[in-house]
């Protein structure tokens, strides 16, 4: 019964770190779609453009704060997907948005 549990806590800390080393990836190679396709809006620090924020009269170009923490993966892969008020729809491929977010999520940290 011991063992059983021992591989399975093995089992869990192997998939966690393989799940965080995939997560860490996206983000890096997120980080050059993210730049092309979002800072200029978002800003480079997510926090949002302050140039755009004042163009588009859009408060919500802040994409590290809170609201954004609450939000999973799916509703955010969702609206870079199709857009939503005056952010159009992604160009980027399905793995792109993946990656794009997961650089994004980074900066949250």
């Amino acid at each position: 019964m011991g063992h059983k549990i021992s591989m399975t806590i093995a089992g869990l800390l192997l998939w966690t770190g393989t799940t965080s080393a995939a997560i860490a990836a996206d983000a890096d190679s997120g980080k050059a779609l993210y730049e092309k396709s979002c800072a200029g809006c978002h800003g480079a620090d997510g926090k949002g453009n302050e140039k755009m924020a004042k163009l588009l009269g859009d408060k919500g170009l802040n994409i590290v704060g809170s609201e954004t923490k609450k939000k999973s993966d799916e509703q955010l892969l969702k609206l870079i997907a199709e857009g939503a008020g005056k952010m159009p729809a992604s160009k980027l491929t399905k793995e792109e948005q993946k990656q794009a977010l997961g650089y994004a999520r980074s900066l949250a940290k």
